[in-house]
């Protein structure tokens, strides 16, 4: 798994450097470069393993999951904003707006989502008309206001509020916030054949809550320099998570179990799933 996760990464950049080749020079072309560059691509990396699992060429998957790489590093861009989580670091680097200024980390952030969806529908995946419109019309549900632009907005109002969100609240937020994009990258590749994508969905379902609970260890136990951004953040804003909820030892119980639920819902798959399996369990291991 982390091999093809590897060379995925390796193709997805190129992909991605092949489109921006067209782009005028500038800081908005700039910061677009700078600001999907790096970073682990697990949701490409789901794009094409779902893809492959329903015979699905490389050729064609790459359009999809280079658009959601666009779309996770638009939405990175403006969440590091001062109006939003006021971070100077990311993945190691300035933040875009740090490296330039706010204005352009706007501009750069708008530019990722319409690229997302400009690559999402694109003919030359030789997707058919159907399937580019219904990943078209999926990643706009999930990067939107019933998705992950909701689980933004509940974040923030959380931090405002008088009480701490329950168990409960957090996990509705962040199936929006970190959710909803895993989902669709999951689900990607039964879409682009045509398929049921059911398996897939309660693999995702799974597999995004544990992987924000392993970003809510991170932000305990990791430092800033393993990290590449700040940590600590949520404990100092009072905020509620799922490691305050539930402590370290029961978050890392629940992420195990969800890793457990994320690979049952796979059986369907026998084998050919592995690499998905493998990829929950890695969700949970990572230390960045």
């Amino acid at each position: 798994m982390q091999d093809r996760l590897a060379a995925d990464a390796g193709r997805i950049e190129a992909h991605l450097d092949r489109v921006f080749g067209a782009y005028p020079v500038g800081p908005v072309t700039e910061g677009m470069r700078y600001a999907t560059r790096g970073g682990k691509r697990i949701r490409g990396f789901l794009v094409m393993e779902s893809a492959r699992l329903h015979g699905i060429s490389g050729e064609a998957a790459i359009w999809p999951a280079c658009a959601i790489e666009a779309l996770h590093a638009y939405s990175l861009v403006h969440d590091d904003l001062p109006a939003m989580d006021d971070d100077d670091i990311r993945r190691g680097q300035p933040t875009v707006h740090v490296r330039w200024d706010e204005a352009t980390a706007i501009l750069v952030g708008d530019a990722l989502q319409s690229l997302a969806f400009e690559m999402t529908s694109d003919p030359q995946s030789g997707l058919s008309d159907a399937a580019r419109a219904e990943l078209v019309h999926t990643l706009a549900r999930a990067a939107g206001g019933q998705g992950m632009v909701l689980g933004q907005a509940r974040d923030i109002a959380a931090e405002n509020a008088t009480t701490p969100l329950t168990l409960d609240e957090i996990t509705v937020l962040q199936s929006g916030k970190t959710g909803a994009l895993i989902e669709w990258a999951a689900t990607a590749g039964a879409r682009m054949a045509g398929a049921d994508s059911a398996p897939l969905r309660a693999y995702a379902t799974a597999l995004g809550q544990a992987f924000q609970i392993q970003d809510d260890l991170i932000d305990v136990t990791g430092s800033a320099a393993a990290v590449g951004k700040a940590v600590g953040k949520d404990a100092a804003a009072g905020k509620a998570t799922f490691v305050s909820l539930l402590g370290l030892e029961g978050a890392k119980t629940r992420a195990a179990t969800l890793v457990d639920t994320a690979c049952d819902a796979l059986s369907c798959y026998q084998d050919n799933a592995a690499n998905l399996r493998d990829l929950a369990r890695f969700v949970i291991s990572r230390q960045t």
